[in-house]
C-alpha cells in the first residue's frame, strides 16, 4: 500500500523527533539505527527513505532539540529561566531537557553537527538579548560577552552537576551555588549602593 506524501512528512518528523530524545539521553554513539528506528516505530531498512546517513538525522535532530530550547527561553524571562534551567528537575530530565548540556562534549568530535551547534547558540543567545530589553542600552559588543558568559556559565553547572551521582550533596551544591551567582549579577543593582557622595 503506498504510503501519501503527508504521511512520510509525519514519520520522518516522528524519526527526527525520537533521535533528537534518544541522541540526548544517551549520546550519538550510544544511539545505533536499528535502535532508533525501533524505539520510533519502523524498521531499520526505512531509515534511507528518509535519510542519507545517521550523520544527516544528527543534524537535523540536533536543529530540531535546539529549536525546542530555543522555544522554551522566549516564554520567560531570563530570572525565571535560569532558575528553571538550573534545577533539579532539568538536571534529571536528560532527554528532554538541554541539547548543549547533554550533546556538546559529542558535537566537539562531529565536524557534521558543529554548524548546527553553533547556529543553535547564537538564536539562543539572541533570545537572551530581547530578554534584556533596554536595561542593557550600553555597548553591545560588552553586552554579547556578558550574554556568552551566562550562557557557559549554566550549560557548565548543568554538565558538572550531571556528571556526580545523582544523589551527591556536590551536584546539588553546583546548582545551588552557580544559580545563586547567575541570579545576583542578573539582579538591577541597589538604589544608593555607590558612594554616591564622592566624599571621603
Amino acid at each position: 500500500m503506498k504510503v501519501s506524501k503527508q504521511q512520510v512528512q509525519a514519520n520522518r518528523a516522528h524519526i527526527v523527533e525520537t533521535a533528537s530524545t534518544l541522541f540526548r539521553e544517551r549520546g550519538y554513539d550510544g544511539v545505533g539505527i536499528a535502535d532508533l528506528m525501533a524505539a520510533a516505530g519502523f524498521t531499520q531498512g526505512g531509515f534511507y527513505k528518509h535519510f542519507n546517513s545517521k550523520a544527516d538525522l544528527m543534524a537535523e535532530s540536533s536543529a530540531c532539540s535546539l529549536g525546542q530550547s530555543t522555544a522554551l527561553m522566549a516564554g520567560v524571562s531570563p530570572v525565571e529561566f535560569v532558575e528553571l534551567y538550573l534545577s533539579r528537575s532539568h538536571r534529571d530530565d536528560r532527554a528532554t531537557g538541554c541539547t548543549l548540556a547533554a550533546l556538546c562534549g559529542d558535537a566537539a568530535r562531529k565536524e557534521e553537527v558543529r554548524a548546527t551547534f553553533a547556529a543553535g547558540i547564537e538564536t539562543q543567545l539572541n533570545i537572551l538579548r530581547e530578554g534584556e530589553g533596554q536595561s542593557n542600552g550600553g555597548d553591545p559588543a560588552l553586552a554579547r560577552a556578558k550574554r556568552l558568559a551566562l550562557m557557559a556559565h549554566m550549560v557548565g553547572a548543568l554538565v558538572l552537576s550531571r556528571a556526580c551521582p545523582d544523589d551527591s550533596p556536590l551536584a546539588d551544591e553546583i546548582l545551588a551555588t552557580c544559580r545563586d551567582a547567575i541570579l545576583e549579577t542578573l539582579m538591577p543593582p541597589a538604589v544608593g549602593s555607590g558612594d554616591e557622595s564622592g566624599e571621603n
